[in-house]
């Protein structure tokens, strides 16, 4: 047989043991899953800031930025939060984060859905502002993670251009962390990203005529 002979038999998986038992068949597997999992892990060496990217249609691209957020806290490092859109709603993320105003620094400075105003020139106006405030805190090295709330959509609508945020993200402190939420990420942003998650749509009780629930939606 040579070695370009591709019709060669496969390479049988080993046969357990016939007197082994199911107890000690799931011990071995775990014993080599948890071989490989180390091995990968002495790899892993790298320690930088990273590009966090939640988009996507379906529920909870904030609630899990606001999850990661809540974990820095625990480690005890510096949050900065700039909600881009939500503003007119109350939510009580931002009533629990403010407890650690020591910790935590939150600006909600939106106006609602992008649909409420009907006014561009506006909505442009606020995302100036609420870019303003993140601008700041990207340059700050106090803040371990900058959490960008709803950029997405700002960025998916023009009201901000994207190579401004590109370069801010370049230039960051190296060692922060940031979150960009909302749906229609645009691919240049999911291209710089380090991390990125699309949350897909499977069931929404909204679409079965129930309302926003306390606890859920905010």
């Amino acid at each position: 047989m040579t070695d370009l002979d591709v019709t060669a038999a496969p390479v049988s998986a080993p046969v357990p043991e016939a007197d082994e038992s199911d107890d000690d068949r799931h011990k071995r597997k775990m014993a080599k899953k948890k071989a490989v999992r180390d091995r990968i892990m002495t790899e892993k060496q790298v320690e930088k800031g990273l590009i966090i990217v939640n988009t996507g249609a379906g529920k909870g691209k904030s609630s899990a930025a606001f999850g990661m957020a809540l974990r820095c806290v625990g480690h005890g490092f510096r949050v900065g939060v700039v909600q881009f859109i939500k503003g007119a709603m109350h939510t009580a993320e931002r009533d629990v984060l403010a407890r650690f105003e020591d910790l935590v620094d939150f600006r909600t400075m939106g106006e609602g859905f992008t649909w409420e105003t009907q006014d561009r020139a506006r909505d442009i106006a606020t995302a100036e502002r609420a870019w303003a405030e993140a601008e700041a805190m990207l340059t700050n090295p106090d803040f371990r993670m900058v959490i960008l709330d709803e950029i997405n959509i700002v960025l998916r609508y023009e009201y901000l251009t994207l190579e401004r945020v590109m370069t801010a993200l370049a230039n960051r402190p190296p060692m922060q962390h940031v979150v960009l939420t909302g749906r229609n990420a645009l691919p240049p942003l999911i291209e710089a990203a380090d991390l990125v998650t699309e949350m897909t749509l499977v069931k929404h009780p909204f679409r079965s005529g129930v309302k926003a629930q306390p606890g859920v939606e905010f």
